[in-house]
Formats: structure tokens, sequence, C-alpha cells
């Protein structure tokens, strides 16, 4: 569905009413949702689409995926949260992931960001470089 100006603007305009200070607020993220369903504006779907996917991209830069092929420490836990805190200079809620086929290491993935140090990388990598 192609968007028009008119509607990527109005969804900008009631993202930013969301945020407080520069933070997303969830209870005013219901009540902007509440009103365009009960208004029903001429182009009520594609408003609700667009801010949707700016309510979405905005949680999952606040939000960090981080794998491994075991549990981590709390001490590694800790560090991890520390130190990707402060490379994005902002809190993230950091979750957590076992995943054994990545046999070692980590894979950590903040919105599009993805830092892959697992072994099972190291490896495709390495057979994608002999091939």
């Amino acid at each position: 569905m192609k968007i028009s100006k008119e509607v990527r603007r109005t969804s900008r305009q009631l993202f930013k009413a969301c945020l407080n200070n520069g933070s997303l607020d969830e209870s005013r993220v219901r009540q902007v949702v509440a009103k365009i369903v009960e208004a029903r504006p001429r182009s009520s779907v594609a408003i609700l689409s667009s801010f949707f996917a700016l309510v979405k991209a905005e949680i999952d830069r606040q939000r960090a995926l981080v794998e491994s092929a075991t549990t981590l420490s709390p001490e590694i836990q800790d560090q991890l949260q520390k130190s990707l805190s402060s490379k994005y200079g902002r809190p993230l809620t950091l979750e957590y992931q076992v995943r054994p086929e990545l046999l070692g290491g980590i894979r950590v993935r903040v919105g599009s960001d993805v830092w892959d140090g697992s072994v099972k990388a190291r490896l495709e990598a390495l057979k994608a470089s002999l091939s």
C-alpha cells in the first residue's frame, strides 16, 4: 500500500505526540490509537499502519536481543547491559535467548544493527571463503 505524504505527516505528528522526554509512552500510544479508531478519518487504516511502523521501529531501537549458545552469567549480562547502553547512549532493555545452534559466542541485535560473534557465523564465513 502506497502511503501519501499527508498520511505520513499525520502519523509522524501522532508519533511525536506519544514521546515523553524522548521515550515512547505506552499510554499515549493507546490513547492515540483509540482516538483514531473512534474518529475514523478517511485514511485511518493507512494512518494506523504508518503509525504502527514508527512505534515498532522505536520499540526495536530500545530493545536488544542477545542470543548465546549457553546461559550467560549475571556478570556477563551486567557487562553487556552497560556496554550496549553506553554505545547507544540510552538505556536498553536486553532480552536473552539460548540458541544451542550458535555453538558458541553471542549474537546481538539492536534495531537493525546485528553483531554476530557466534562460532556458527565464523564457520559459515570460512565455508563461503573456501567455495
